[in-house]
């Protein structure tokens, strides 16, 4: 296991998708010893879908063990399992551990220390609690979708970054050390509610403060300073079909901006007439089609005009400076980010590659302080498949 900042934290992870997972990853790239709780067909899914369940590093960092939680022999083992836990991560609707015998209650009597981890894309409690949901219907209803919009264009999905990783499973792990250190001084363990739709309300919060200011408008996305409307925050075009990413704001980074478009300010409206926007995008777009990204990279190297060649995954993995710094690992040909952020002292590693689910059934659970009798009961029984 890596030595990072949560070296000894023991967590149990029941397995599911997307965030919760991805929760689990943070915490065992942090050093924490992960155990997580698969089903017997744990990677049926996936398969079905045409992905491969090795190459899944949301499932880096920890050892997998396959107990069907529909089995009460199962059951009872994890209930076994969780004096040894100091966290619990789950990611079903609301009432499925219940239902299995394995809610909080009943948990938290088991190990009265422990912190419970609930991931859900609702929360817990409210009208849609037990609705289904996806990244996209959470940010919508939260408000943050409408926020993604070129003017006169439909909202854009950013990926599943803003609903599943960042305002669930980021948030979910936040909750989850914060609820560890206070155990650390009450003796008590508690429930941590994550829900993927206040989560990705919370990443909005700049939204809120430029609208409680009046510099955003919730009628006219697409039209501020900072969603596109402006020409010195934007995308534009290159001369070869790529992209570079402009984000002058400040004064002197603008002045510096237009020292490299070759554009003189004396002629040019003021920097913040938002009335001169659009003929002003246009003008740099002009301007940006008249060279390639590269040259544009050269052209601002160095500089403080705060442009970006926009890259693709795998070049953002080759860039000098993610190289510099380390940023990505690629592992058994799979590129994937490294541990973040970083600790002066207590440095986090890559730990162990995917495991496939219930590859380290026995030794996972005899770790865990499960006697090898015991294992082997539940394997005749059918709690292990």
């Amino acid at each position: 296991m890596a030595g990072g900042p949560l070296s000894g934290v023991r967590v149990i992870e029941i397995a599911g998708i997307g965030p919760a997972p991805f929760t689990a990853m943070l915490l065992a790239d942090l050093g924490a010893e992960v155990l997580r709780i698969d089903r017997k067909d744990g990677s049926a899914i996936m398969r079905a879908m045409g992905m491969d369940p090795a190459k899944d590093i949301s499932n880096r960092g920890r050892t997998s063990a396959v107990l069907d939680l529909k089995h009460p022999d199962a059951t009872a083992a994890l209930l076994d399992l969780l004096p040894r836990a100091d966290m619990l991560i789950e990611g079903f609707r609301p009432g499925v551990m219940e239902g299995l015998g394995l809610g909080p209650q009943v948990c938290l009597e088991r190990n009265p220390r422990l912190i419970y981890g609930r991931m859900t894309g609702w929360g817990q409690t409210g009208p849609l609690a037990r609705a289904a949901g996806h990244d996209i219907n959470y940010i919508a209803l939260s408000g943050m979708l409408h926020t993604v919009a070129r003017q006169g264009e439909r909202p854009m999905p950013p990926g599943n970054m803003v609903g599943d990783m960042g305002g669930g499973g980021l948030l979910l792990a936040f909750g989850l050390v914060s609820a560890l250190l206070e155990a650390r001084t009450s003796g008590h363990g508690q429930v941590v509610d994550a829900a993927m739709f206040e989560g990705a309300a919370l990443l909005g919060t700049s939204t809120f403060v430029m609208m409680g200011m009046g510099l955003y408008d919730p009628s006219r996305p697409g039209t501020h300073m900072g969603d596109t409307g402006s020409h010195f925050y934007e995308v534009y075009e290159t001369r070869d079909g790529r992209h570079v990413a402009v984000g002058a704001i400040e004064p002197q980074f603008y002045a510096a901006l237009l020292k490299g478009l070759d554009l003189d300010p004396a002629t040019l409206p003021r920097q913040m007439d938002s009335r001169a926007w659009p003929d002003m995008k246009r003008r740099f777009a002009e301007v940006f089609r008249g060279r390639t990204r590269a040259e544009w990279e050269a052209t601002f190297a160095g500089t403080d005009a705060c442009v970006a060649p926009v890259l693709s995954p795998v070049e953002a993995a080759h860039h000098a400076h993610a190289r510099a710094r380390g940023s990505f690992a690629e592992v058994a040909g799979v590129i994937q980010p490294t541990p973040a952020p970083r600790f002066s002292r207590t440095p986090a590693e890559l730990g162990l590659a995917p495991a496939l689910p219930g590859a380290d059934t026995d030794a996972g659970l005899a770790r865990w302080g499960l006697e090898p009798q015991r294992i082997a009961g539940l394997r005749a029984s059918g709690a292990i498949a």
